[in-house]
């Protein structure tokens, strides 16, 4: 903490009187704002002082140098001039796809977007801040996502030893499933023929087709806009002949029983699709069946929805992958199918 002279700006004009101080360098711009009495104290550079002085009643208070600061708190202090209600619900979560950052921006912001756009993208050194507006939708799981500064929303993500190049405000990209694509990467597939019956930009199939071993990778993905980017990340992480990308619905993949490895990692309608991945898989093969279930329910869904498609299976584990909603999870089964087909 440094000790400053700071003006006592009234809260009810804080607003338009901060920005104003700032953009005319009178603001120590490495000093936190802080609060006292229906006031906000600003600290001053020590060579405008008397200016400041003909304004605003003067204090002497403690503040942290912005170097010493959290993110969030430089985000706080960037943003000092909005209404408190406004700053007290400002995100303090992001998550980066290169050099865009997303951020969940409450109702109680709206009005205030540009300002806040700009500061987060200054404090976290993005050339652009998107804000998820209501989540994912519909069949294509299409994102609701604005830009709220910059141009540009195609970046590229580094996880695990993959680059997925990709739009935040076009195709959706599950930051919760981190732990299952790494377990991807980690699958032993030596010499396995795989289907990746919902490829989207790649989410499993990259890290499978690029570390575990496989021989050939079928990715299918029906989104054409999601499609466009699987196409590029293939390029981008050096796996072309390796992936055999298809563009359509899956349940149009010809062939039978030539897939030792079969991804469904979808949710909610997954098992209107298993008949068609039990068509596909060898005797001994194994699916990854992705869906969500009431907690405590998952293993006795996943017996009931395997029996209906086939007459031989065993359930290997079962892993909860991320909460869902209340009480209900997405989970991931490990299912090895027998040659007893239904």
């Amino acid at each position: 903490m440094k000790k400053v002279i700071a003006a006592m700006v009234p809260e009810d004009s804080a607003y338009s009187v901060i920005p104003e101080l700032v953009s005319r360098g009178i603001a120590d711009r490495t000093a936190k704002i802080s609060r006292k009495g229906g006031y906000k104290l600003v600290p001053i550079v020590d060579e405008r002082v008397e200016e400041a002085r003909e304004r605003f009643q003067l204090c002497e208070t403690m503040a942290h140098s912005i170097e010493r600061m959290k993110p969030q708190e430089r985000i706080i202090l960037g943003l000092a001039h909005l209404p408190d209600s406004v700053r007290a619900v400002l995100p303090s979560k992001w998550e980066f796809v290169g050099d865009v950052a997303v951020i969940r921006l409450p109702e109680a912001c709206e009005d205030y977007k540009e300002d806040i756009g700009k500061v987060y993208a200054g404090v976290l050194g993005v050339k652009t801040v998107c804000a998820d507006v209501s989540g994912i939708s519909g069949e294509f799981r299409r994102p609701s996502t604005e830009i709220i500064y910059g141009t540009e929303p195609e970046s590229v993500r580094l996880e695990n030893g993959i680059l997925y190049d990709f739009d935040v405000t076009r195709v959706m990209f599950a930051s919760g499933n981190t732990d299952e694509r790494m377990r991807m990467r980690s699958t032993d597939c030596s010499g396995e023929t795989v289907v990746d019956m919902f490829a989207g930009i790649g989410y499993f199939t990259l890290p499978i087709a690029k570390f575990s071993g496989a021989r050939k990778v079928f990715a299918c993905e029906k989104n054409p806009e999601s499609y466009g980017f699987l196409l590029k990340n293939i390029r981008l992480n050096g796996v072309v002949g390796k992936v055999i990308p298809m563009l359509g619905d899956n349940r149009s993949i010809p062939g039978s029983r030539f897939a030792d490895r079969i991804l469904m990692g979808y949710v909610q309608t997954t098992a209107s699709f298993l008949p068609k991945a039990i068509s596909m898989i060898r005797p001994g093969g194994i699916i990854h069946y992705h869906d969500t279930f009431p907690a405590g329910e998952q293993e006795q869904r996943i017996n009931e929805i395997f029996s209906e498609s086939c007459d031989g299976f065993e359930v290997l584990g079962i892993r909860e992958v991320k909460s869902f909603a209340p009480s209900v999870s997405h989970y991931v089964a490990d299912v090895r199918i027998s040659d007893r087909f239904a």
